[in-house]
């Protein structure tokens, strides 16, 4: 099985996981914006995981944040009985409102930590979480320390093995790097947004470069053309932060991007997405991209691109001088 490391903890997990935030089903900002997609059948999630599963994927993220808590619901019973095959991540600190699902407020104290840790443990039906993280991207790097120290004190006590921050800002990163049980970042990175101070820190640091949004949220699927338009409920129709997409549409420009490099992608038998996922693997040993699923067709194409690998060097160095001209 391809592998990789969840930095310095010395995990090995699949070289891909499976994102969960599609399979919470909706959820919402506070002022009722959609931040996922149409409800979704937990029957078929679940079945999808296991599907996964057979085409050794190992690591599975996701958030208390996603569908309100139901997205750890669903993994927990997907994996039950098989909690020793696995290594589960998942995220903390913002405030949910269980019936209107709605994100309510940001909490970082000790107390709410530990209560947020134990809830998610019920819902995923474990004992530990194998990676803890942090999911308030824009909470001040300098007043994180007590986040982190909290983090240390449930690895020495065993409820978790290691922990993260979700954040694409380096000094947040660096703060908790210093803390010895620090093992990876989750950030975004794709074909079209690579952070390479971020991959170098991680170089430098020891930790796992865990990767959301690998895919650009479907656009490196090769599904959405320029006629595409995305529903009322769709995250991608609201957020202006994915620049892939504009007012509720794919992008001209990451389009065109995508055509120049299609070719490189799709070559060896792989499918777009599996070209997109083994670009990432090329760019840094410690990338670990996290594509989400809906579909059990979805689960197992992301899965089997770990047969296909990284990307040659010659290919990677191709894709970035087309990218540079599209």
């Amino acid at each position: 099985m391809f592998t990789r490391e969840l930095g310095r903890s010395g995990i090995k997990v699949s070289a891909v996981g499976l994102g969960g935030a599609a399979i919470g089903g909706q959820f919402y900002d506070a002022n009722g914006v959609p931040l996922s997609w149409e409800d979704v059948d937990d029957n078929r999630s679940i079945e999808a995981i296991h599907r996964a599963l057979d085409w050794g994927v190992n690591f599975f993220d996701t958030a208390d944040m996603y569908g309100a808590g139901h997205s750890e619901e669903v993994l927990g019973q997907a994996l039950k009985g098989r909690r020793d095959q696995v290594v589960i991540a998942t995220k903390f600190g913002d405030v949910m409102d269980p019936v209107t699902r709605r994100a309510i407020g940001v909490d970082t104290s000790p107390e709410f930590i530990r209560r947020s840790l134990e809830a998610s443990l019920k819902r995923l039906g474990s004992d530990y979480v194998d990676l803890y993280q942090f999911h308030i991207w824009g909470h001040p790097a300098a007043e994180a320390v007590p986040v982190r120290e909290t983090l240390e004190a449930l690895v020495e006590e065993g409820k978790i093995r290691g922990y993260a921050w979700s954040t694409d800002v380096l000094e947040s990163v660096e703060v908790f790097a210093r803390g010895p049980h620090c093992i990876a970042v989750q950030h975004e990175l794709n074909l079209f947004r690579c952070d390479e101070a971020m991959l170098a820190l991680c170089e430098r640091e020891n930790l796992a470069s865990i990767n959301r949004s690998p895919l650009a949220m479907g656009m490196l699927t090769g599904k959405y053309g320029a006629g595409a338009r995305f529903a009322d409920n769709d995250v991608r129709a609201h957020t202006p932060w994915y620049v892939w997409f504009k007012d509720g549409r794919p992008s001209e420009e990451h389009l065109r991007k995508l055509a120049a490099v299609r070719d490189i992608l799709s070559s060896g038998g792989r499918t777009l997405a599996q070209g997109a996922l083994a670009w990432i693997w090329g760019r840094s040993p410690r990338t670990i991209p996290i594509p989400g699923f809906k579909t059990v067709q979805q689960a197992e194409e992301n899965a089997r691109a770990m047969q296909f690998g990284p990307l040659a060097p010659d290919q990677m160095v191709e894709i970035d001088a087309l990218l540079r001209d599209a």
